[in-house]
């Protein structure tokens, strides 16, 4: 049975919805801290496709087709009639797994169709999170028992899902007062409320005057707003005494905090360098680094910040009882009994070598996850920690199911770990937003550090439980609204030994770890250590690893880690991850039935990381056989890449008894078979770039009709060479004219060119689409780089202006007119000058007609396109210019001959 997604996927759809509502995800992702966001849309229409049929019925394939737009305009759209349609097409029952599951995107999606869906990860956590949404909330607590604590609800007026959303609600509320409670003595009231935090900030001593002073990067505390003005602040120090303190002022600020950039000797100084607010002396950034690495650095309280009446943030010095609140927290914190003989109350779990870009705080001297707090934060999480866990046993002895006191303190965890995000020496102050607490991941991978954080105390405001815990329950209100489906089994394991018997799924739906992307165990090693001690009672299997550091057991990990410094025990390289995923496709094809298909979610740029792609997938013995884009991402960044665009490829298990196939006649079956669906691609308003990307499943179809493909020589050719022959495929099946002469006429730079035009304008693209292009176009990529240049952190199309290259006989028609374009400003004589260099005339069809492709394709604001239409509104007077050139060359030429023939004659 050919499977939808091999001839069909909702693209347009899936891009259109990716970004926001429904499809983007952005209330599941609100649930728990996870990284890589799978859109829901297309964890839907991948899901959807991988299980309906692709009939041979044109009239049916409409309609199915008609049902699965129908599907993408709402989370649970057209929900009956695709039940009815998976189960005709599966009568033996559809089921489905993702066996690098992560939080759950994919499995969620057959969770809701009520398809049995089965998700595996390596991540504790991932577990954790995927097990939260696509099981949890699905499951039937109708019988459970009354929750101990909290008001008493009527449980027959209420669905399964309204009594989840209520005992959390109770849950989270008990949890808030007695966290409260259990911090009041370090947390004074000030004029009898709870203030909502506290800024910090870390010393160092200086190397000049010895004197302490805090390392601040920003004096603004907030903007003017409204009828508000701002509010500042500085520090003030007393150079005799050695003493010094925030002062909070009225306006923006006036003076240089302590952490800026430098100028010493009318040089800037490259990073952030440390002033010293007693003698002005300049710390350049490897001396304070160097300084917090040797444990020089001291925590100190810059400010104390309050919400009043009107919910008006205010700031203010911190009062004698507030400090001596933190001095009460050390010695509290040092008297916190562990939580068991192996997991002491203040995380130990080290930070293993090499992590600096991943883990910030390991630069500046933390050497476990216990260093990312200042003492009283420690404290709170190891109390909120015991409350969780006391409230579990409590939660049994009331009577309540194994699986629902987990359930329910795993949500609980949950906000936990989105609070870490705002409570540690990465969560700084921002003052933009009406004054928050900012998040510690500089971007989806990579934890930063902060010389100066805020720390939200036990009230109300950004950062406090109350405030995440409200988040977390308004995702689960929007997530449980009109719930549907059947829950999915969850479990912790690997992708290269699946516990599941060959055959057993309809298909495999699945986003797998991306190269060097994103270390997922290392990024959240931090939420490991937490959850752990959250859920040591209920949840005992968190604690198990075999991980030397006590984090999350990585030996297994499929990625390739970014080191940096000494990492001498790393072994996450580029050979175990191709080892790793190869094995992880095999064990996916070996479980799949033998009707199914493998779906891959993949998203990369670089056309190395495909060609290793190719290759463990044909390692797997599965052969691609659909490849559909979608711009899912918005650019944005993932670990080290930028993605905008990704792949949801349909693979099947190679046949037996393949013949050895020839290179020439594998290259003509996939130009035919591009060419015959071509016009299915133009008439579902592909564009022409996802065509390009699209072309890579008929390649590798028609790739997978043989054991090997062998050259002229009788030599194996590599899989990956079909992928940029399949990119030129498109372009040739299109038919693109230029002015009427077919692209493939002109020159191989022209040709490149043009079509460079005819896709993106002068728009930027990333550099690796530049690098498909010229081996599509079988160019060297230095012979086209002075076409496309660096911009933006990505390459667009020169302008005339930009074009530095020397004309002559032998210049392709591209940079003549390039340099018609650049000397139009200067007049005809200037132009007839470049065209008598080329060797060209007025009536040169394949100039001419790449400057009015130009001139009609760049939009009308764009210099160039005034420049091309001047060029060839001139093209006569240029024309005349040229031969009045050429005739002056050629009369200078006359000229030296007979001065020269004069010479002779003396």
């Amino acid at each position: 049975m050919t499977r939808m997604i091999e001839r069909w996927f909702p693209s347009a759809e899936v891009s259109a919805n990716s970004e926001k509502g429904w499809g983007s995800g952005n209330s599941e992702i609100s649930l728990f801290m996870w990284f890589a966001k799978r859109p829901t849309a297309q964890a839907k229409a991948a899901t959807i496709c991988s299980l309906l049929p692709w009939p041979d019925d044109a009239e049916e394939q409409t309609r199915l087709q008609n049902l699965v737009r129908e599907a993408m305009t709402g989370r649970y759209a057209a929900w009956n009639e695709l039940q009815a349609e998976i189960a005709k097409t599966n009568p033996e029952g559809a089921t489905t797994l993702d066996p690098f599951s992560g939080r759950g995107m994919i499995p969620l999606e057959s969770a809701r169709l009520g398809v049995q869906a089965s998700a595996v990860d390596y991540s504790p956590i991932a577990v954790l999170a995927s097990h939260l949404l696509t099981s949890a909330p699905f499951e039937d607590w109708s019988e459970e028992p009354e929750l101990p604590f909290g008001e008493e609800r009527d449980h027959l007026l209420m669905s399964r899902t309204d009594r989840l959303l209520g005992d959390l609600e109770s849950l989270f509320a008990e949890i808030q007062t007695r966290h409260a409670a259990a911090m009041s003595d370090v947390y004074p009231r000030h004029n009898g409320a709870l203030p909502w935090g506290y800024l910090w900030s870390v010393t160092i001593p200086c190397q000049e005057c010895h004197h302490r002073f805090p390392l601040i990067g920003s004096y603004e505390l907030m903007p003017a707003r409204g009828d508000r003005g701002a509010v500042s602040f500085y520090i003030d120090a007393d150079r005799a005494t050695g003493t010094w303190e925030a002062v909070v002022t009225p306006g923006k600020p006036t003076r240089t905090p302590t952490l800026t950039n430098a100028v010493v000797n009318g040089k800037k100084v490259a990073g952030k360098s440390a002033i010293c607010v007693f003698c002005n002396h300049v710390h350049r950034l490897a001396v304070h680094r160097r300084l917090l690495d040797e444990g020089q650095g001291q925590d100190a309280l810059i400010l104390a910040a309050d919400i009043d009446v009107k919910s008006q943030k205010t700031f203010r010095q911190p009062t004698d009882a507030e400090r001596e609140a933190v001095a009460a927290a050390d010695r509290a914190l040092a008297a916190e009994p562990a939580f068991s003989p192996f997991l002491p109350a203040i995380p130990d779990e080290g930070i293993a070598p090499g992590n600096n870009n991943i883990i910030g705080p390991s630069i500046y001297g933390a050497k476990t996850y216990g260093d990312f707090m200042v003492t009283r934060q420690t404290l709170s999480y190891v109390r909120l920690a015991r409350i969780i866990n006391e409230l579990g046993d409590e939660l049994t002895a009331a009577g309540m199911s194994r699986d629902y006191v987990r359930a329910l303190t795993g949500y609980a965890t949950a906000v936990v770990v989105k609070k870490l995000r705002r409570s540690t020496r990465g969560a700084r102050f921002q003052s933009s937003g009406g004054a928050r607490v900012g998040d510690l991941f500089v971007n989806e991978g990579s934890i930063t550090f902060s010389h100066d954080f805020f720390e939200a105390g036990i009230g109300d405001g950004p950062g406090t439980w109350k405030s995440i815990a409200d988040n977390v329950l308004t995702a689960c209100r929007n997530l449980f609204a009109d719930l549907r489906g059947a829950p999915a089994s969850v479990q912790r394991g690997t992708a290269t030994a699946l516990p599941f018997p060959p055959r057993t799924f309809t298909a495999v739906v699945t986003d797998p770890p991306y190269d060097q992307m994103i270390a997922y165990a290392d990024a959240s090693d931090l939420f490991y250590t937490w959850a752990k001690r959250c859920l040591h009672n209920t949840w005992p299997e968190l604690a198990i690893t075999a991980d030397p550091h006590g984090c999350q057991d990585k030996s297994q990990e499929i990625i390739v880690k970014r080191v940096r410094g000494e990492a001498p025990d790393e072994h996450r390289t580029r050979e175990h991850y191709d080892t790793l995923i190869a094995d992880a496709f095999t064990q996916m094809r070996q479980v799949v039935r033998d009707d199914g298909v493998v779906t891959i979610v993949f998203g990369h740029g670089e056309p190395e990381v495909w060609q290793r792609l190719l290759h463990s997938i044909e390692r797997a013995g599965l052969v691609m056989t659909g490849s559909w884009p979608a711009n899912t991402e918005s650019g944005g960044q993932q670990g080290k890449a930028n993605i905008e665009t990704t792949l949801t490829m349909a693979c099947r298990p190679a046949p037996a008894g393949r013949p050895a196939g020839r290179k020439g006649a594998v290259e003509a079956e996939i130009k035919t078979e591009i060419k015959q669906r071509y016009p299915n691609w133009e008439r579902w308003g592909l564009a022409p770039a996802d065509m390009l990307m699209a072309a890579a499943g008929p390649a590798m179809e028609v790739v997978g009709r043989y054991s090997e493909v062998l050259d002229a020589k009788g030599e194996p050719v590599d899989i990956y060479t079909f992928l940029p022959l399949a990119r030129a495929a498109v372009q040739e099946a299109m038919a693109v004219e230029v002015n009427r002469q077919p692209l493939a006429a002109f020159d191989a730079r022209t040709r490149f060119a043009l079509w460079w035009i005819r896709l993106y304008g002068r728009q930027v693209q990333a550099k690796s689409e530049l690098r498909w292009q010229a081996l599509a176009s079988s160019l060297d990529l230095a012979s086209v780089r002075n076409l496309v240049a660096d911009a933006d952190k990505g390459v667009r199309f020169i302008t005339s202006r930009e074009y530095s290259g020397k004309v002559d006989g032998d210049s392709a028609s591209i940079d003549v007119a390039l340099a018609l374009a650049a000397a139009s400003g200067e007049g005809l004589q200037a132009m007839g000058h470049v065209l008598a260099a080329s060797e060209r005339g007025v009536d040169d069809t394949y100039l001419w007609s790449t400057v009015q492709f130009l001139a009609d394709r760049l939009p009308d604001n764009d210099p160039d396109s005034i420049a091309f239409t001047r060029v060839l509104r001139t093209r006569p007077g240029i024309g005349s210019a040229a031969e009045a050139a050429a005739a002056s060359v050629l009369e200078s030429a006359r000229r030296q001959q007979e001065q020269d023939a004069q010479l002779r004659l003396h």
